[in-house]
């Protein structure tokens, strides 16, 4: 089973809409997140029915026998609440750091640099291997907790003077993943792979306007799940073996669906875009643009366009943002001639008979 390969494609799922041209914090784009596959806390969901769930699940049918293991692995984003903290009394040499009040503001300019709060992402993975499928029917939920945290990072000047912090907080987030088996016929399981959000959620902030804001933070956003088989082989619900039609109406997608992945039927990914079987990254891109239906030439060539101080701010936004800019402000002639147009999978026209 080839999961790094599915693990590209997963990485494109993993953060379509984590920022949206033009990049910046400021773009009233990137000023509420729309990222596909959120699972909100209960509490929240109770109070907004329909329009949010806490859970995903994936149903699909494998081919199994005694030797037959499976991995499966969950993968979100949590987000990550970044403030800007501003020291009270600005260089003034020889106060020791602790000693210095700060105040949270909208915006920090320091030496040339751009600070602005902002929701950065962390990657949280669940794995599940060597999962023998006859046996997994019966298995409990497993539960997964990852704890509330904070940090903050100095912000100084060229004369190494604590100006300011970057404070960054996370809350609390626990769940359930459950994985279950279940024999149909001929060494055919149809296999349940279900995620729950069990994170608390104070419903007193609905009042708010940004209550889905206050939400996500105690969500899991981008939920999509790989899953790898040895000895057995995954069958596609796009392209199902005559006579099991009946036992793939029976799989219930909710919130992911599941295709084959990594060239092969050991490899599945179940997303909350739907895709095709065997999704593959254009060999010609040089790499994620987070950007909704991204068209890499189009966008990088509209980066490129930026102004000075668009860029500036695009580079302080985070980590992820300036390694992009950097990438799209290194990319040779040549390689954007790549990315002017190519064709693929054309098929001979049918001639309609006389």
């Amino acid at each position: 089973m080839n999961l790094e390969r599915v693990e590209q494609i997963a990485d494109a799922v993993l953060y379509e809409g984590y920022m949206l041209y033009p990049y910046r914090p400021s773009s009233v784009k990137n000023q509420r997140r729309w990222n596909f596959g959120v699972l909100c806390p209960p509490s929240y969901c109770e109070l907004q029915p329909g329009a949010e769930t806490s859970f995903m699940q994936t149903e699909h049918l494998l081919r199994a026998d005694a030797r037959t293991r499976l991995t499966v692995k969950v993968r979100f984003l949590q987000i990550v609440q970044r403030l800007i903290g501003r020291c009270k009394r600005l260089g003034i040499e020889g106060l020791e750091s602790d000693d210095q009040e700060m105040e949270l503001v909208h915006s920090l300019d320091l030496d040339g640099h751009f600070y602005q709060p902002w929701q950065e992402a962390e990657e949280r993975s669940l794995l599940y291997d060597n999962l023998d499928p006859g046996t997994i029917g019966s298995r409990p939920f497993l539960e997964f907790s990852f704890s509330e945290g904070s940090s903050a990072e100095d912000l100084q000047d060229g004369l190494q003077r604590r100006q300011g912090a970057i404070i960054r907080h996370w809350h609390r987030l626990t769940g359930t993943v459950q994985i279950k088996a279940r024999i149909c016929r001929d060494n055919i399981f149809k296999l349940t792979v279900r995620v729950d959000n069990r994170s608390d959620f104070d419903p007193a902030v609905m009042d708010d306007f940004y209550a889905r804001d206050a939400a996500l933070l105690s969500s899991l956003v981008s939920a999509h799940a790989i899953l790898g088989v040895e000895n057995g082989e995954f069958l596609s619900l796009l392209d199902l073996p005559a006579g099991l039609e009946d036992l793939a109406a029976q799989c219930e997608n909710k919130g992911a669906w599941p295709v084959l992945a990594g060239g092969d039927a050991t490899a599945m990914l179940a997303s909350p875009i739907i895709l095709y079987d065997d999704p593959a990254i254009a060999p010609e891109s040089v790499g994620n643009l987070f950007d909704g239906t991204e068209i890499d030439e189009i966008l990088s060539l509209r980066i490129l366009t930026l102004t000075e101080q668009e860029k500036r701010e695009m580079r302080d936004s985070d980590d992820r943002a300036r390694e992009l800019l950097e990438r799209t402000e290194s990319i040779p002639d040549e390689q954007f001639l790549k990315l002017h147009g190519v064709l693929r999978g054309l098929t001979p026209l049918k001639e309609k008979p006389n």
